[in-house]
């Protein structure tokens, strides 16, 4: 069921905040993508998470939480380092990594001694938390490894039917997961690109190691070499090719470009705004997917400030 309106319906929030409080799965928006809640404490809840996506369980969920106090129970340590950071960018798409406290299951974090802690800004997604009284644990409301959904009727096809609820907020304003970084060790690490870019974090806590992208261990969800992937073969390149004949191919671009030769195009921003291609980009590959092609072309945006954001998910897309 999708319950329309959510930003002004407090009943329908109320009821999707006893649905986690008693062990069901709620898929609610955030300003980055969709993400399928469950009560993150409870484990039972936590497992059909792991079932519903189909999502391997060596790959780590985020905990979603509302209010600043809610840290003290899941993690043993705070840096000062990383409070300054939540500091400047809490609520937002920015995931901090945490030696985790023996509250928080081994099956939320994958069996790692650490916990990934998120606050979105997301209107619904605060209300639902806070309605809840409990942390929330959330990936991305679809099937695993594949596009990420950013707004409701995406959850609705891939996980209506064994989900409990779906909170309608809208479409996503980011449309790109959060960034994470890491403060297990003694220097922050940046493991996942996302909606906060690495030259804002940089300006809040000094310079950051950044994980190479081919490098796959899972220390933090979003970091599998091939994810966020259309069932279309996809090809990244740098600029845009001549099309291949014979077949139907499909062309993601990031702003204005010369069509002819392609079944479909999809232009992420005809403005060359980097913020409204990381909006659209989730959306547009799905379209892509969904018109029946051979091939979808992908080019790479501009690698500066969140274009690494776009450009590390089309990198994972197009992984065989």
């Amino acid at each position: 069921m999708i319950g329309k309106d959510s930003f002004n319906d407090k009943h329908l929030i109320r009821r999707a905040a006893e649905i986690i409080r008693h062990g069901g799965l709620v898929a609610f928006p955030t300003e980055t993508v969709y993400g399928l809640g469950a009560h993150a404490l409870d484990t039972k809840a936590v497992a059909r998470i792991y079932e519903v996506k189909q999502r391997p369980h060596f790959d780590p969920l985020i905990v979603h939480i509302a209010e600043y106090q809610q840290i003290a129970g899941l993690v043993t340590e705070f840096p000062p380092t990383s409070q300054r950071l939540v500091d400047v960018f809490w609520p937002g798409p920015l995931t901090v990594i945490l030696p985790k406290s023996q509250s928080v299951p081994d099956l939320v974090t994958a069996g790692m001694p650490t916990v990934a802690i998120r606050m979105p800004s997301h209107p619904v997604a605060q209300e639902l938390i806070k309605e809840a009284q409990c942390p929330v644990a959330a990936p991305s409301a679809n099937l695993f490894g594949t596009i990420s959904p950013t707004c409701a009727e995406h959850v609705r096809r891939q996980l209506g039917h064994c989900i409990d609820l779906i909170l309608d907020g809208g479409p996503c304003s980011v449309g790109i997961e959060s960034t994470i970084v890491s403060f297990a060790d003694h220097r922050p690490m940046v493991l996942r690109l996302g909606g906060i870019t690495v030259e804002q974090i940089e300006a809040v806590i000094g310079s950051v190691d950044v994980a190479n992208p081919s490098d796959s261990r899972p220390l933090s969800p979003g970091r599998l070499i091939r994810h966020y992937a259309p069932r279309t073969p996809l090809r990244l390149v740098e600029a845009t090719p001549q099309p291949p004949t014979g077949i139907r191919v499909g062309l993601l671009s990031y702003n204005t470009v010369d069509q002819e030769g392609f079944a479909v195009v999809e232009v992420l921003s005809k403005t060359g705004s980097l913020s409204e291609a990381a909006a659209n980009l989730f959306a547009a590959m799905r379209r892509l997917d969904e018109a029946n092609l051979d091939l979808i072309i992908a080019v790479k945006v501009p690698n500066q400030g969140i274009g690494q954001a776009i450009n590390d998910r089309l990198y994972r897309a197009a992984q065989k």
